[in-house]
């Protein structure tokens, strides 16, 4: 008999978002932290599942998999830079409302030492702390320093270096093997070292804030860059006679694109350009978002640099974006509403791909079974009305419960 702690939740009469159809009604078994069995309501035996806890939703609702956020620094007051144990857990307790369950702790640009003290932090929370019941930390996004003083943007220039694979080592060590993701400048790399090495050990090489005109682009391409952080922002622009980081990113389908669809950082109709050009398949939605996300306007904070928040856009003093308050919630509807995608396309860009493109597709990034249960059920309008991190309800907005 099923024991109070291994008892199956159900989830059902749900449109169904799987791995490779859409289920217009069906259900989904969780056991343990995972998805154990899914299939149509016309064979579901609720006798077969008495001592289940089981959630039955009213017409209208989508379930989909959890969405994984590969570049986020901050939310609710608490920055991966602050290098502290309390500011991952708020971080990890926040983004579920979003609909986030699990993602890329991400730095920036600093002195060497606030740079290994996140690191540092991030591999001692990953290691020992409970993730269970909030969005987990599967990695780290190193954001910089290895980037190009012409396209710092936000990030502190006085603290730019150049590629170096020695110190990269290091931070990986400190990292305890953690970091997924580098963003870097590749015409700043002599030869392609760094990113020759980022590829052979299985790490993304990430174009962005660069200054490279197309063919080093292209030469990056062939070193082996395959991502290009943040398109269209802190990168050399489309021009017609150098179609630049931004062009090369638009027209070769080796490299995966994020995009920070707030209506912001990039025009609305220049994200539906970049969306027929790339497709669902090859862009990956983010939100690159500071401590300032879910607090209101006022003064705040990046790298050390005073942040102002009007109306939900940060800027720093000199008027360069400073990031964003982008939840990913929003993201995803800002995509559609946009580009006149489907849901189906935003599950991919959110879900799928980033899960993918870091190497977690065995066991996240779409609903499938035995994968971790991070789940989200989404209303009538697309907003997020129940959020499943390995299995546990961490957030509900109608009344749902187990």
């Amino acid at each position: 008999m099923l024991t109070e702690e291994t008892k199956a939740l159900i989830l059902k009469n749900v449109c169904i978002y799987t791995e490779t159809e859409i289920h217009s009604n069906g259900y989904v078994v969780v056991k343990e932290g995972k998805i154990d069995a899914i299939g149509l309501m016309d064979s579901f035996l609720e006798k077969e599942w008495e001592n289940a806890h089981i959630l039955d939703f009213p017409k209208g609702m989508n379930l989909i998999p959890g969405f994984i956020d590969i570049h986020i620094h901050g939310a609710n007051n608490a920055d991966a830079m602050d290098a502290s144990q309390q500011a991952l857990e708020i971080m990890a307790e926040t983004l579920p409302k979003e609909g986030t369950t699990s993602f890329l702790a991400t730095t920036m640009t600093q002195e060497v030492e606030s740079i290994e003290n996140a690191l540092t932090s991030i591999a001692q929370y990953v290691e020992t702390a409970d993730q269970s019941g909030k969005a987990e930390i599967i990695g780290i996004h190193l954001e910089g320093p290895f980037i190009s003083e012409k396209r710092v943007g936000a990030q502190p220039v006085q603290s730019v270096k150049k590629p170096n694979v020695e110190l990269f080592k290091k931070w990986q060590t400190l990292s305890n093997n953690q970091i997924k993701l580098v963003t870097m400048a590749p015409e700043e790399d002599e030869n392609f070292e760094l990113v020759r090495y980022l590829k052979a050990e299985n790490i993304v090489p990430s174009i962005g804030h660069s200054d490279a005109v197309y063919e080093q682009v292209l030469s990056s391409i062939q070193a082996g860059v395959n991502h290009v952080t943040h398109l269209f922002n802190g990168m050399r622009g489309l021009h017609h006679r150098d179609p630049g980081v931004a062009g090369a990113a638009l027209l070769h389908s080796e490299l995966m694109a994020e995009m920070i669809v707030d209506g912001v950082h990039i025009h609305p109709e220049i994200v539906k350009l970049a969306f027929l050009q790339k497709g669902a398949d090859h862009i990956i939605l983010i939100t690159d978002s500071m401590r300032a996300k879910w607090l209101e306007d006022g003064i705040s904070s990046l790298g050390g640099q005073k942040v102002i928040v009007r109306d939900g856009k940060a800027l720093l003093e000199n008027g360069a974006l400073a990031g964003s308050t982008l939840k990913m919630k929003d993201a995803i509807n800002n995509m559609m509403n946009f580009t006149g995608c489907s849901l189906q396309d935003v599950v991919k860009m959110a879900s799928y791909n980033p899960a993918k493109q870091i190497g977690v597709l065995d066991k996240k990034g779409s609903i499938a079974k035995g994968k971790d249960a991070d789940l989200v059920v989404l209303d009538e309008n697309n907003q997020v009305a129940l959020t499943i991190c390995k299995g546990k309800i961490v957030y509900s907005n109608g009344g749902f419960s187990a």
